[in-house]
């Protein structure tokens, strides 16, 4: 309990590093490796709206660019009540978090709700699905 507030603390401190100069909207997210190792992303947009990058899929890259790869938690808050991951986000964070890794979804370090993947992913397509029959 003490470690996920913590990391709610992390992300909205680094929510300030946003930039989302068109929606306004800043989103951050920080995951936390099995190994210890914290990493964070923003949402970063883009004039062509097509390349704006999640925070969720920044944190992670972070990570996975590290060699990180074994996700314990991660965490989103973002500007409005509770922030949920967009679709490309739930794909991408199903091809990286297990059955027990964490999504945090925070508002504030009193107000969080706890998730897996399979609660917004449920069906994903998966390397799973990829592997030899």
């Amino acid at each position: 309990m003490k470690e996920i507030k913590e990391l709610i603390k992390i992300a909205i401190d680094n929510k300030k590093n946003s930039y989302s100069p068109y929606s306004k909207f800043r989103v951050s997210s920080v995951v936390l490796t099995k190994n210890g190792n914290i990493y964070k992303g923003v949402n970063i947009e883009n004039a062509a709206y097509s390349v704006t990058l999640c925070a969720e899929r920044s944190a992670l890259s972070s990570a996975i660019s590290e060699g990180d790869r074994d996700i314990d938690t991660i965490v989103i808050t973002g500007d409005s009540d509770l922030t949920f991951p967009c679709g490309t986000c739930r794909q991408f964070m199903s091809e990286f978090l297990d059955d027990d890794s964490k999504i945090v979804i925070a508002n504030s370090v009193d107000d969080y709700k706890v998730y897996g993947i399979s609660d917004f992913l449920p069906y994903n397509f998966s390397k799973k699905d990829l592997e030899d029959k």
